[in-house]
């Protein structure tokens, strides 16, 4: 048995995710249109989802990859292939700004067709008692090239980027992110992460979010919060909150003790500490929360399940285009990010509507090695089936680039 044809290349299926109206409505909001004359800008984003399916090393890789496949980009709306100084000069002055709306109105439109695509279960560390919203909220760093991106040095000889994100654990999906150069410390970015986080759900951060400040807004707005305590952390114990038991060390209520601090955090908190297993190794760590309803363990789970927001980033950086760049400007690589995080948004559609039931980063293989073959996206996954399965799909990377000798 062998993959169903298809009228059109899985770029275009792919693609064809996108609301047609949509690129068009936003490059005319963000003066994008007025830049355009032969490149267009869905031209532009079609070059640059592209670019990050094939995993193109440069500018010459996009646009000698496109020009050889010029009919089937046609194909994808009107589409068309690229110069080398087009499509640089596109990512240098193009407002990045309309990127970020993109994906963010992908999402919403996806989500509004599909709301089973934001329900379904994709992370299996998430506790199941909890019926609540899980943010946890995270930041990863993009390391740059000092040298020639002097625009985002942090340090003598360091240039980074940082993407602050809030992931809903429930969908496996961004719900809101800050990405700006690395020189800001987590913290003060928590502000803008959890801003419009609704009662009662739960944030759930490691400790380089630990700003008591925000942490009593949050208390005071009703939005549940677990975290780790810094180890210089000045506390009194008022109260014992539950019998220590198992792996439980400590349950307790505590107060602030430093100026600062308890000025900034009067009320009460729940400091638990517990034995927790990290790389098979037990290790003491110390909680504090704001709820004084849950049980201890599972206070513990709810931390453990941050880890969450870490496979994401592990997803994102290892299967798409995050470590070679297109352009030495901020506005070049700001379009390449979101554009990153917009692929990954339609690859993870993909994977719901298809059922796949594999990982990640196996259906990104499976696309890549056929993105220019005209074959049924979902027969293409069904016939790869689970690691197991005997019919096996050839990634052939010469479909790619294919040299053409005129004579």
């Amino acid at each position: 048995m062998r993959p169903a044809k298809n009228k059109f290349s899985v770029l275009k299926q792919i693609c064809d995710l996108i609301p047609p109206y949509l690129v068009n409505k936003l490059s005319k909001k963000h003066g994008v249109n007025s830049r355009c004359r032969s490149y267009s800008a869905w031209s532009h984003v079609v070059s640059l989802i592209y670019a990050q399916l094939s995993h193109a090393l440069s500018l010459n890789d996009i646009c000698d990859s496109q020009k050889n496949h010029s009919g089937a980009l046609k194909s994808i709306r009107g589409a068309t292939p690229p110069s080398r100084n087009g499509l640089s000069n596109a990512n240098k002055v193009r407002n990045a700004q309309m990127a970020e709306e993109l994906f963010w109105e992908v999402l919403k439109q996806l989500t509004s067709r599909h709301p089973q695509f934001i329900n379904d279960r994709n992370y299996q560390q998430l506790p199941h008692k909890f019926k609540r919203v899980i943010n946890a909220i995270d930041s990863s760093t993009i390391q740059l090239v000092a040298k020639c991106m002097d625009w985002a040095r942090h340090r003598r000889r360091k240039a980074a980027m940082k993407i602050h994100m809030r992931l809903d654990l429930q969908s496996f999906l961004p719900q809101f992110a800050v990405i700006k150069e690395a020189s800001t410390h987590d913290s003060t970015e928590a502000y803008e992460l959890c801003a419009n986080i609704l009662p009662g759900e739960i944030v759930v951060a490691d400790k380089a979010y630990v700003d008591f400040k925000h942490l009593y807004k949050l208390n005071k707005r009703g939005v549940f919060w677990v975290t780790r305590a810094k180890d210089n952390m000045k506390y009194e114990v008022v109260g014992q909150h539950t019998v220590n038991k198992k792996k439980i060390i400590r349950d307790e209520v505590i107060r602030l003790s430093t100026g600062s601090s308890k000025k900034h955090y009067p009320d009460k908190l729940r400091l638990v500490e517990a034995k927790v297993e990290v790389n098979g190794i037990e290790r003491n760590m110390i909680f504090i929360t704001n709820n004084f309803d849950w049980a201890p363990s599972s206070i513990c789970l709810l931390y453990k399940s941050r880890w969450g927001i870490e496979v994401f980033f592990k997803q994102v950086k290892q299967n798409l285009q995050l470590t070679d760049f297109l352009g030495n400007n901020k506005n070049a690589v700001l379009w390449q990010i979101w554009t990153a995080l917009l692929t990954y948004l339609l690859i993870r559609f993909v994977k719901y509507f298809s059922a796949w039931k594999g990982s990640f980063s196996r259906l990104f293989t499976i696309v890549r090695g056929v993105i220019w073959d005209r074959l049924d996206l979902n027969s293409i996954i069904q016939y790869c089936g689970t690691a197991s399965s005997k019919n096996k799909i050839r990634g052939a990377p010469e479909k790619a680039f294919q040299l053409v000798f005129a004579f």
